[in-house]
């Protein structure tokens, strides 16, 4: 693989300081009302750390190999994460605490930043819980993948209520959580119908919310735009496997299911996938209908929406309207023969350097 750090012209290397700059102003205002007093970005030749903010030199680095190799969000997540540091210590006068201190973490909850931001997550009750729970759902969702359909409905049901039980006993605890962020999928230009179906689904019954946000993508010179997924370590973790996993399903299913009478031609692809994640949530509703009625109901998390309100407080929400054809209401009873499988990967499922420092 040809590092991007040996092919990345003079051009393309002035146009990412640029878009850099622009970030960098546009996360001022947003996040910090432009009380930020302008710092000196510098791109670091270092696989030490991914960001640094230096009251002294008032220089404020990113590394190099993040910014060339790691998805976009990831370089907004550390930009925003050293600018806290930044606000702090110039604008608030914050200069006795620990770096990660209450003044730092009440900064970024306040303005809905990431305070991890690619670094190894904070130990906590919430995320050893959170870890615990994770792992017994992917040994449940290994059971699903079992060829016996009786067992591989019964494991992912059971992984279904857990998901469920740790969120309400969480919930019920008041445990304070920290939220985290990550990319879902590569950069596009146009909005997939299929994967917006897949994304309002994780927002409804994956204690999560996702929102469609612009990035910048250094190898060309261009923008496109991506899902950014909000939520808990083990909520985040979870919803990128479920929606990895639909894509997926949904095209696997398409090819096997072409000669189905009710599908007229490959134009109907797009109605049929989307029928497969309807039928999908509508699988999941039923359960969580019948968990209703053992007494676990789901009410929200207020908590993860202060934190997205905060992030993006002039979001707007907009309902999609799907064709009911003939191929949608074929997809809609594959997808309710779906059953969810595979184990959740351990750690971020886009890897890399996890590697933090002030």
């Amino acid at each position: 693989m040809v590092r991007l750090e040996a092919v990345l012209s003079i051009e393309l290397e002035a146009a990412l300081v640029r878009e850099l700059r622009r970030t960098y102003e546009r996360l001022n205002e947003r996040r910090f009302a432009g009380k930020l007093k302008p710092a000196v970005l510098v791109l670091a030749d270092t696989t030490r750390r991914l960001g640094q903010w230096s009251r002294a030199t008032r220089r404020l680095e990113l590394s190099r190999t993040l910014v060339l190799e790691r998805p976009w969000l990831e370089v907004i997540g550390v930009l925003e994460h050293e600018m806290a540091h930044q606000f702090v210590e110039e604008v608030l006068g914050v200069t006795s605490e620990p770096a990660h201190g209450p003044t730092f973490q009440r900064v970024c909850a306040e303005r809905g930043i990431d305070a991890r931001a690619a670094g190894a997550p904070v130990p906590s009750a919430e995320t050893d819980a959170g870890e615990r729970a994770l792992d017994k759902i992917r040994k449940l969702l290994a059971l699903a993948g079992s060829d016996n359909e009786h067992e591989a409905e019964m494991a992912m049901r059971r992984a279904h209520e857990l998901m469920l039980r740790h969120n309400l006993e969480q919930a019920h605890l008041g445990v304070a959580v920290a939220y985290e962020v990550q990319q879902l999928g590569e950069p596009q230009r146009r909005a997939n119908g299929v994967e917006i179906d897949i994304v309002g689904l994780l927002t409804e019954l994956f204690f999560v919310e996702v929102i469609r946000v612009p990035v910048y993508i250094p190898a060309e010179g261009t923008h496109g735009q991506v899902y950014e997924v909000i939520g808990t370590h083990a909520n985040v973790e979870m919803a990128v496997h479920v929606f990895h996993f639909l894509r997926a399903t949904a095209d696997k299913l398409w090819q096997e299911n072409r000669t189905d009478r009710r599908v007229k031609s490959g134009r109907d692809k797009r109605s049929y996938q989307s029928g497969v994640v309807r039928g999908f949530r509508d699988k999941l509703v039923g359960e969580r209908k019948q968990l209703a009625g053992t007494g676990l109901v789901w009410v929200g998390d207020g908590n993860l929406d202060t934190f997205f309100r905060a992030r993006y407080p002039r979001i707007t929400r907009r309902r999609r309207t799907v064709l009911l054809s003939g191929a949608h209401a074929a997809g809609r009873e594959a997808g309710r023969t779906v059953v969810l499988h595979k184990p959740v990967t351990r750690g971020p499922s886009s890897g890399g350097p996890r590697l933090l420092r002030n």
